[in-house]
């Protein structure tokens, strides 16, 4: 008997729920929890900690590492319905770096124990595959980030984050502060300030308190 009410949800996130045996399916449903944590909240701190594999079913994450002198840099957010495998990095030897993961607004999530998810994906190839496939995309995210904090100017990575930030919502407006934009770009909130300030001058948003508006997309488009 399959206990907890996660069926449905790992049908729908895991591909390889129809090829697990009716006992790994227990296995793994008896050890998923649901759990509640508030904005700024940290579920997981780096690879000491090992909350394990993560299920957003509302709110969003974000994944970050902390430099020498303690400045964070955003590697990726997880919004609803997300999967991250990074906070199980205690047992996936190809994770080599510490990851930190907070939430960015009130969030429920599903946790998979690191260690059964781990047995599960040594003993079951299609749990390995997904696992394997979820930690590239994330890499992949990774690299992007990494690129465009030392490939690109500033001007350009900031048109991309206020364009993304508006697909997401299907707004123009992105209600975030500077420093919560600084921190999710890994950069300083003077450097935010001054560049919006540009973006100002030039016409291209409207910059309020803890409101930003895209005022012309064609010209914030032309910096990318």
């Amino acid at each position: 008997m399959i206990t907890g009410d996660y069926t449905d949800l790992f049908i729908e996130h895991f591909p390889f729920w129809e090829h697990l045996s009716q006992s790994e399916k227990e296995l793994l449903s008896s050890n998923t929890k649901t759990a509640n944590y508030k904005k700024g909240d940290i579920l997981h701190g780096g690879n000491e900690d090992c909350v394990g594999v993560i299920i957003v079913k509302k709110g969003q994450l974000r994944a970050y590492m902390l430099s020498d002198e303690g400045k964070e840099i955003t590697l990726y957010r997880l919004y609803k319905d997300d999967v991250c495998i990074m906070s199980a990095s205690c047992v996936y030897d190809a994770i080599t770096f510490d990851v930190f993961v907070e939430a960015v607004e009130d969030c429920e999530i599903l946790i998979i124990s690191s260690k059964i998810f781990d047995k599960l994906s040594r003993q079951n190839i299609y749990v390995e595959a997904f696992s394997y496939k979820l930690a590239t995309t994330r890499f992949s995210d990774v690299m992007w980030t990494m690129q465009q904090i030392l490939f690109m100017s500033f001007d350009k990575r900031l048109a991309i984050f206020l364009l993304d930030e508006a697909n997401k919502t299907g707004l123009d407006e992105i209600k975030l502060t500077h420093e919560q934009i600084a921190k999710l770009m890994g950069s300083a909130r003077e450097v935010v300030t001054r560049m919006l300030k540009y973006f100002a001058d030039e016409k291209i948003v409207n910059v309020s308190r803890g409101v930003i508006k895209i005022t012309d997309k064609n010209k914030l488009r032309a910096l990318i």
